[in-house]
């Protein structure tokens, strides 16, 4: 007896609380099964001369609505369910279902689902069952291609000494096995061979995998499927729940899902199964409530502008002329004169003056770190000038620091080699010196002088760039002004991108309505919730967050005070709710409340 079969596409029952007027109506398939061949009509094609089937699969209409879904912390989730008849059960068809989601302008495959009738698979099997037979009669021991008898008969007779090797335990060296046997074992071997069996044996291994398009003619998928179901009774349709989860993308705001099904009967496809329609989800992103109105901070811009470097920078020991092939004299200047560039290319500065400091460690008199530190100065001075245009030269100056005992006792305190007594005791002469020479005599004779001559002492011959400048134009000492600021507005546009981790780590210090919302788009609720309780309750859209984030956290009372606020702030929230697939609790709650007004 003929029964019908009809597969579906549609979007589970639960259904989003306000509906779309438009219905999409997606074509179901029906085929007919039968408990004997399955007959199709069929015409010889003139270009293939293959029998190619036109039978028309007639169709039925089952009604799928457009349903709206929520991106959470970046991803979204879908689900529709494809159902297949109880009458696919013990059926020798297979269906191979292939959904597709179309999302912007990118095609993206699925996961394929395949629902198997249970005679199919046991077709499958039986296949795999004669490709198994078939490679059973390949022999794999070369002994069975030997006459092992005749060959041992052979050897006893006329080589007694080698056949007695059979049952000879000792060791022998390969040198004397290759003496034994040599040439004449191997023409024995090929004697006694069965050669016609071995080359039967050979096409059998070169036939293998012919023989497994032969027998198995649709393998059985283990990988890169959803689903492989087989049938095997009429107890009910069997309904299959398709859910799928990925990443969303910035402004996309829907996403449809289209499937395309062969029917196949004994590995062979027998008919295209078609849906002509499409479910189509809408996405709600709360990315979309950001309040994108351009931001601004109030900068302070002083007139004078203080910048400046340092450079260690050696010198022959009692020397004060700069060379560039001493340790790491090159790169430093290299650095420095970067630096000078830089300032010289920044056209809302000008240069009032670049005064080189050069300072000399403690050792000898601090008359002579004072000459000493002059020299050096002007030595960078002279150098530097050659680097710089001539309308700059007269800026650059020089002064001097005998001794850095400033620096000294800094490099002291953070130093983890000296032991703490140590370090006290230094620190405690630097801080009530007086005369520097007297105090360098006493540091002379503590233990730790050699470590602070070789450790401590470099550091402090260095030279420093002191860039006293002023910005162009500006003629008050003070001005205030307002700019764009860039790095909220990044953090607003990384949320808009849907990259919360970003705009929460960037948008966290503002502690504002769009900190809020990244908060609740990262899905970090709490904090969400923090921030919205030093916001303003008189705003709609913060009532609408708070709403959704106590709702989130199963607060039902407070969530619909805060909803009725925003409603009446701003009615159009309600219609924003009805889009949001959060608020769909939250809307059943306060639509089923016969006192919607009385939270007390």
């Amino acid at each position: 007896m003929n029964r019908e079969v009809e597969m579906g596409l549609s979007i589970p029952e639960e259904k989003p609380v306000e509906e779309p007027e438009d219905e999409v109506e997606i074509d179901s398939i029906r085929g007919t099964l039968s408990d004997g061949p399955l007959i199709m009509n069929a015409i010889r094609d003139s270009e293939t001369g293959e029998m190619v089937a036109t039978d028309v699969i007639r169709a039925s209409k089952v009604t799928a609505h457009f349903r709206n879904v929520a991106e959470r912390a970046g991803y979204v989730s879908i689900s529709f369910d494809i159902t297949v008849p109880a009458g696919m059960s013990d059926s020798q068809w297979q269906l191979k279902i292939n959904p597709f989601m179309r999302i912007m302008e990118d095609t993206v495959a699925l996961d394929p689902v395949y629902i198997t009738g249970a005679r199919y698979r046991e077709a499958q099997l039986r296949g795999y069952e004669r490709y198994r037979a078939f490679l059973s009669t390949i022999i794999t021991d070369t002994a069975d291609f030997i006459r092992i008898h005749q060959l041992e008969v052979f050897l006893e007779r006329h080589f007694p000494e080698t056949y007695a090797m059979k049952r000879d335990t000792s060791f022998i060296t390969e040198p004397m096995a290759e003496n034994l046997f040599g040439v004449t074992q191997r023409d024995a071997l090929i004697h006694y061979t069965r050669h016609l069996k071995w080359s039967r044996n050979e096409r059998r291994k070169l036939r293998a995998d012919r023989m497994y398009g032969k027998y198995v003619k649709d393998p059985i998928l283990k990988e890169g499927i959803r689903l492989d179901t087989v049938l095997t009774d009429d107890s009910g349709d069997f309904i299959y729940r398709y859910e799928h989860t990925f990443r969303s993308r910035p402004g996309l705001r829907k996403v449809a899902v289209y499937l395309q099904g062969s029917l196949y009967e004994r590995g062979e496809c027998k008919a295209e199964l078609p849906f002509p329609e499409e479910l189509t989800f809408y996405i709600s992103s709360l990315s979309s409530l950001a309040d994108d109105r351009i931001r601004y901070r109030t900068v302070i811009y002083e007139r004078v502008v203080y910048d400046n470097t340092k450079a260690l920078i050696d010198f022959e020991q009692g020397k004060s002329e700069v060379d560039t092939l001493l340790g790491d004299n090159a790169s430093e200047l290299r650095r420095v004169r970067r630096c000078i560039d830089d300032v010289l290319k920044r056209e809302e500065f000008a240069l009032d003056s670049l005064v080189i400091i050069a300072s000399c460690s403690p050792e000898g008199s601090f008359s002579t770190n004072r000459k000493l530190s002059k020299a050096r100065s002007e030595s960078v001075r002279k150098y530097l000038s050659d680097y710089v245009p001539e309308e700059w030269k007269d800026s650059l100056k020089t002064s001097e620091l005998p001794e850095n005992w400033k620096q000294m006792a800094l490099l002291v305190e953070h130093d983890s080699i000296l032991p703490p007594q140590s370090r006290k005791t230094v620190l405690a002469l630097i801080e009530k010196m007086q005369d520097p020479d007297e105090t360098e005599r006493i540091l002379s004779r503590t233990p730790d002088y050699k470590y602070l001559r070789e450790k401590i002492y470099p550091q402090l011959r260095s030279v420093s760039f002191d860039f006293y400048l002023h910005r162009v134009g500006l003629q008050k000492d003070t001005v205030h002004t307002t700019e764009v600021d860039t790095v909220y507005m990044a953090g607003l546009q990384a949320l808009k991108d849907l990259d919360y981790k970003t705009a929460v780590r960037i948008l966290r210090p503002y502690d504002d309505y769009n900190a809020a919302l990244a908060f609740m788009s990262a899905d970090y609720n709490h904090s969400a919730l923090d921030v919205l309780g030093r916001l303003d309750d008189r705003n709609a859209r913060v009532c609408y967050l708070k709403a959704m984030v106590l709702a989130r956290m199963g607060q039902m009372k407070e969530a619909l005070k805060y909803f009725e606020l925003c409603i009446a702030y701003d009615p159009y929230m309600e219609h924003r709710a009805n889009l949001d697939p959060e608020m769909y609790e939250l809307i059943k709650t306060r639509n089923n409340t016969l006192k919607p007004n009385n939270y007390d």
